[in-house]
């Protein structure tokens, strides 16, 4: 089993200008991170996500998470509300 965030999963999210206005995507494809997200918080499921997107791989979904978890390693967090 690998652990949280390994470096090789994250690999897989990518940043160009010229895809998606430089939005983190699934390796280099037009699949920005956001929305694989918006999807599992929506209630989808990895195999459904993967049956409706058959580019992606279990392992894309996996980054994707790690991307986010990543994201909200900070020191202090401000409330939004």
């Amino acid at each position: 089993m690998q652990t949280p965030a390994t470096p090789n999963r994250l690999s897989r999210i990518t940043r160009d200008p010229d895809i998606c206005h430089g939005k983190p995507v699934i390796r280099g494809l037009r699949y920005p991170v956001q929305t694989i997200l918006e999807l599992l918080a929506s209630g989808m499921t990895p195999e459904q996500i993967l049956a409706d997107y058959p580019d992606l791989e279990y392992e894309d979904i996996l980054a994707c998470l790690d991307y986010a978890a990543s994201l909200i390693q900070v020191k202090a967090v401000q409330s939004l509300v």
